[in-house]
């Protein structure tokens, strides 16, 4: 029995290994007819400036920023490895929650399968963001957790604390799926479970990762919940009815993956590890309940994919059913080369919106900001290197002895990214600004007798300078409609940078 067995592990394995290297190459293959994403601009900055916190993320993604920068560079290809890996990772870690949960062979590929096809997944893995790396922790810890159920293996506790404490170190929201794990053995008979020692270990592993950003979050008076009461306040995420949250996780998830998915959720609340379903629903409430992007519940459904595959998989055992596992897996496979287009930058833009036209399809804002050509996620990659090249231009007409004195103020970090990651062939200085995590690095020994302001009023600049010239005007046609802006060049401010420094802060 035991050979038969081992030949059919490594077929097992071998269908998860193939979707994962497929997704890794989809990920290499896109991209081509785009530039640098806003958030990969900022998270390049950061890579340059390693600390232990950031205003709006944990300081794992600088890390990584810095750790690709260094061993390949700052290309796209670059610095696009790491995610489009992770995405890999994703796949091969959900074959293996299927496999632990007592999947097959085609439970395994149907898990791996849906998270290759999800759209949302897609985008997310595609470039260097937080989001990419996320699940993989979350997930991590799911598959300990089962472990733990079926092995009785209490020491395991100690690796999920590892893992836990590393995701806290990713993204704080680490924090709401490791209550939500707890709260969900809680409820359930596995409780004997949280009496271990080990959990108490781990849970000390865990604080002790994250204690240097909890002290840096401290010594900074909590930066990440001012950010997001401004960001709550000011209502820039869209607003969505619950169906409506719902609805967008479907499509996200693929809607054909959504009879998967809730069969698992079905699955996991009949059986042993309805802890994971109790921990899903909790970490949904919450998610819903704080109002924030769709996406936030992304990294919880792999486990959901999981479990239902395994259900699947028993429902469909009789031969006189076993037609619907391929049919079923074409038809996931056909919408989701209809729905990949629009979240993944595959097709180059004209050829996107000729797609958009024809198909109808869109993907749902995730901000309430007017847009142009393209979704906001592809709007986002252009017109940044021309930017910095107007800059430039205007920076290289100063006199010799102007410029060494002349700051460069970018209105948010994806102008000031743009700066700090193009200008520097053009002999830029580093660039300042207000928002998020530039803020804190300050004005940089600029004395403010001499800028180059991106965008902004020139009425309300004309009361902080003695001085106001409109010198240029930027605005890719693919590009956000408000980053269409004019360059102003400004002499004389009335205050010193360093008094009118808290006045420039921007969190949001």
């Amino acid at each position: 029995m035991t050979e038969p067995r081992a030949r059919w592990q490594l077929t097992a394995g071998m269908v998860v290994a193939a979707l994962a290297a497929l997704k890794l190459l989809l990920h290499l293959y896109a991209g081509r007819y785009y530039g640098y994403f806003v958030d990969e601009l900022y998270n390049l900055a950061l890579a340059r400036h390693l600390d232990w916190g950031y205003v709006d993320v944990a300081p794992m993604i600088a890390l990584i920023g810095r750790g690709e920068l260094t061993l390949f560079g700052n290309s796209l290809s670059a610095i696009r490895l790491a995610p489009a890996l992770a995405g890999a990772g994703l796949v091969l870690l959900t074959g293996a929650i299927a496999r632990e949960l007592g999947g097959r062979r085609f439970a395994q590929g149907l898990a791996a399968l849906c998270v290759l096809l999800a759209p949302g997944i897609l985008a997310l893995d595609h470039f260097l963001n937080v989001n990419a790396f996320e699940p993989l922790c979350w997930m991590g810890c799911a598959l300990l957790l089962v472990r733990i159920v079926n092995t009785g293996n209490e020491k395991l506790w100690l690796y999920f604390g590892v893992l836990a404490g590393l995701g806290l170190e990713t993204k704080h929201s680490m924090l709401i799926f490791g209550f939500a794990l707890v709260a969900g053995l809680a409820l359930t008979p596995q409780r004997k479970h949280l009496f271990s020692r080990w959990l108490l270990l781990a849970g000390l592993l865990a604080f002790l990762l994250f204690l240097p950003n909890l002290l840096w979050n401290i010594q900074h008076h909590f930066p990440f919940l001012e950010l997001q009461e401004n960001i709550r306040r000011d209502g820039r995420n869209v607003s969505l009815s619950l169906a409506s949250f719902f609805g967008q996780e479907t499509l996200a998830m693929l809607p054909l993956s959504a009879p998967i998915w809730i069969a698992g959720l079905w699955w996991l609340l009949r059986g042993r590890y309805r802890a994971l379903a109790f921990a899903w629903a909790i970490a949904a409430a919450i998610i819903f309940a704080m109002n924030p992007r769709t996406y936030y519940l992304f990294p919880a459904f792999p486990m959901l994919f999981a479990a239902g595959a395994v259900q699947f998989e028993a429902w469909l055992a009789r031969p006189r059913l076993a037609w619907i596992k391929p049919v079923w897996c074409a038809l996931m496979v056909l919408m989701g080369a209809l729905l990949a287009p629009t979240l993944l930058p595959i097709l180059p833009p004209e050829t996107y919106i000729r797609y958009a036209k024809a198909t109808h399809l869109q993907p749902p804002p995730i901000e309430n900001a007017r847009l142009g050509p393209l979704p906001q996620l592809f709007a986002d990659q252009f017109g940044w290197e021309d930017m910095a090249a107007a800059v430039a231009r205007v920076y290289h007409s100063l006199p010799a002895d102007i410029r060494a004195r002349t700051a460069i103020f970018g209105q948010n970090y994806g102008q000031a990214g743009a700066i700090d990651l193009f200008g520097l062939k053009s002999g830029l200085q580093p660039a300042i600004s207000g928002h998020q995590n530039y803020f804190l690095w300050g004005p940089r020994g600029a004395s403010g007798e001499s800028m180059i302001v991106m965008a902004g009023s020139q009425p309300d600049l004309e009361s902080k300078f003695a001085s106001v010239r409109r010198v240029a005007h930027v605005g890719h046609p693919y590009a956000m409609p408000y980053e269409h802006f004019d360059i102003f060049y400004c002499q004389g401010l009335k205050l010193s940078l360093a008094d009118a420094w808290p006045k420039v802060k921007n969190w949001h």
